[in-house]
């Protein structure tokens, strides 16, 4: 399925009613079925609220998830303010106590003067009023920041954070996530950890600054690095080694245009063109999946065949004995043949790859043993500037409109013999340029036909609303660190 809309791609807050459509059947709710505890750590960002600011309409228990402890949005760049802003939350946490307890006084006196208990002057207790005023309203103005609002951290359904603490929040998800892991560990589970590393604004407690040469963004992988490690020891120390499917992966390739100066924050990669927002350019779409089952899957091997995250839904119902939905089309496929050595290629034979809702690219990987990797790029990003690679001016890449280039006939590659795609393909230059490209078009020409339309959720269920911002007080004095009180 899929929905019209434009250029934005994600939930642009937690005070929006956009989010994962309740009809969708995720890989949690297909395993719950199948007896599995559920867990969900980290970054959510598929919408928290409907109506109001408590009623968690999308909250992960209604997808399939027993336990929930994470951060419902995603970290952007005011989730880790600059360490001279600590002294300034730390002033905001006492100002609603300062205004609580001269408001008290005002009511004390106003309540004497009127009964003749005290004599004091109208002029002092309407200043105090006055001054009450003056102190709301600054602290009222400092909560423009998203800070506040965008950024905590729930466990179950309860803020436990707000604002959160970028920086420790890792390392609180890791031990959540080792918690899970032994209080499951005598039945079957289903444990998704959902990393904050390594997304902009890259928090990185102060053991890991500094420890890798590459900058901030290398200590930031760092870390995750040793975050891995923890969770995966603790898999073998509880021993569930040998029973335990372990796959790692992400979800899109290096931010290009995340940079602070001359420092690259979103990472690299390598000889591909392109990066994070981009559809299809390599860059922007080819990761490496890691996997661990031992004595299911054969140790040290290296599959260079095209997979998709869509894969996990079915490759989850192939392990636990259960079946995906059967009424939609499920374009993902079970790799369990393919990591178990039982058949050599990809069951993916078209992978169509769309920027947002518009489809960019069709990938067609032919059954012939020919070793060739077609791929046809209908749509293609506008680099900012024009030989730069990425989108510098608006920090991510369009997906439709006058900032990309449309392709007719499309651009042809063969990423077995191209795979930084540097020079398309032409009639001159490849014999098999007009049937490949014909093949490509009649394949998409079937998916579109699968297409159902759905509601699009990053339109107008995307705007802001008032009363669903999230508050662990009374609104809008909301405050909390009860992790701090934990830890």
């Amino acid at each position: 399925m899929v929905s019209s809309g434009n250029n934005t791609r994600v939930i642009r807050s937690l005070a929006v009613p956009a989010g994962l459509p309740l009809n969708e059947t995720t890989f949690a709710a297909l395993l719950k079925k199948q007896g599995y505890s559920t867990g969900l750590i980290g970054k959510w960002h598929q919408g928290l609220n409907c109506d109001s600011r408590s009623d968690h309409c999308h909250h992960p228990y209604n997808y399939g998830f027993d336990y929930y402890y994470g951060m419902p949005y995603t970290l952007i760049d005011s989730c880790w303010p600059a360490p001279s802003r600590n002294m300034e939350i730390a002033f905001e946490s006492r100002l609603w106590l300062c205004i609580q307890l001269a408001a008290i006084a005002v009511l004390t006196l106003t309540f004497g003067k009127l009964s003749g208990w005290v004599s004091v002057p109208w002029l002092l207790i309407f200043s105090m009023i006055l001054f009450i005023f003056l102190l709301g309203y600054a602290w009222l103005c400092s909560y423009t920041s998203r800070l506040y609002w965008d950024c905590l951290l729930m466990r179950e359904h309860e803020i436990t954070e707000q604002p959160m603490k970028a920086e420790r929040a890792g390392s609180i998800m890791a031990k959540e996530a080792i918690s899970f892991l032994e209080r499951h560990r005598k039945g079957p589970f289903l444990l998704f950890f959902s990393f904050l590393h390594v997304h902009v604004p890259l928090p990185t407690t102060d053991d890991f600054i500094g420890t890798s040469k590459h900058g901030l963004y290398g200590d930031n992988v760092e870390e995750m690095d040793s975050m891995v490690g923890k969770i995966l020891d603790a898999i073998d120390e509880f021993g569930l080694r040998n029973n335990t499917l372990v796959y790692f992966t992400s979800d899109h390739g290096g931010h290009l245009e995340a940079r602070r100066g001359h420092a690259q924050l979103g990472g690299w990669n390598g000889i591909y063109k392109g990066g994070k927002g981009m559809g299809g350019w390599e860059g922007g779409i080819r990761i490496p999946g890691i996997f661990r089952w031992p004595g299911k899957i054969p140790a040290g091997q290296l599959i260079q065949e095209a997979t998709s995250l869509m894969d996990i839904l079915p490759t989850l119902a192939s392990v636990s004995g259960g079946s995906p939905p059967q009424d939609r089309v499920i374009d993902g496929r079970d790799l369990m043949p393919l990591l178990q050595g039982n058949i050599r290629h990809s069951e993916h034979e078209f992978l169509f790859h769309y920027c947002s809702s518009y489809l960019h690219a069709v990938r067609w990987i032919p059954k012939d043993d020919s070793g060739a990797v077609w791929k046809a790029h209908y749509v293609t990003p506008i680099f900012q500037p024009p030989t730069s690679g990425g989108c510098y001016v608006t920090s991510l890449c369009k997906c439709f409109g006058d900032q990309v280039t449309y392709h007719n006939p499309p651009l042809l590659f063969d990423l077995s013999r191209d795979p930084s795609e540097s020079t398309p393909l032409t009639p001159d230059t490849e014999p098999l340029h007009d049937f490949v490209i014909k093949k490509v078009a009649n394949a998409l020409k079937e998916h579109q036909e699968t297409i159902v339309p759905v509601t699009y959720q990053l339109a107008e269920l995307n705007q802001a609303r008032k009363g669903l911002t999230p508050c662990c007080g009374v609104f809008p004095f909301c405050l909390c660190d009860n992790e701090g009180e934990l830890s």
